[in-house]
């Protein structure tokens, strides 16, 4: 195939495809050591990860629902799940009666000491540990020069997703 603008280069395109197969597969990965080592689903534990990171241990569910990338009726079923394993309880809003919030238990907190470990383990065996020094730093540059251009597109981000967006890069 000859270059063309209209289509990625050879090289683009296996470059691409290399990351495409880790956004796809990490996370695949991450579920499974989560599901068995912790009982946790990758989702259920970056919503309590979600609740853990919060000063207060709390977030109202549309927010969950943007930082997880998850519609809020599923989150909203994930928290119903978790409500009922102690991890989490649900309470209203009290600045906005029409909001849910999510608040971390102490069985959560306990859970999330439990699992986190092993998730680091993960995390560091299926990245980190390849790259070394220099390859941590490179991989840090790359995707913090692709979440910049995601800030700084047109497209229709959340304002809490380009909040996170800026808060990473």
């Amino acid at each position: 195939m000859t270059e063309n603008a209209d289509w990625l280069s050879a090289d683009e395109a296996r470059t691409w495809r290399a990351l495409h197969a880790a956004l796809v597969l990490l996370p695949v990965a991450l579920d499974a050591q989560l599901q068995r080592d912790a009982q946790l689903s990758y989702l259920e534990y970056y919503v309590l990860a979600g609740l853990t990171d919060a000063p207060s241990g709390r977030r109202r569910l549309s927010e969950l629902a943007i930082l997880t990338n998850a519609e809020l009726s599923r989150i909203s079923h994930l928290v119903a799940r978790l409500e009922k394993r102690g991890l989490l309880e649900r309470r209203v809003d009290p600045d906005d009666a029409r909001a849910t919030n999510a608040v971390l238990t102490e069985a959560g907190r306990a859970k999330m000491e439990q699992a986190a470990p092993g998730h680091v383990a993960t995390i560091r065996e299926l990245v980190f540990d390849g790259l070394g020094e220099t390859g941590r730093d490179e991989l840090k540059n790359t995707a913090s020069r692709i979440v910049a251009a995601l800030n700084a597109s047109d497209l229709p981000l959340a304002p809490t997703i380009r909040k996170a967006l800026r808060e990473t890069t």
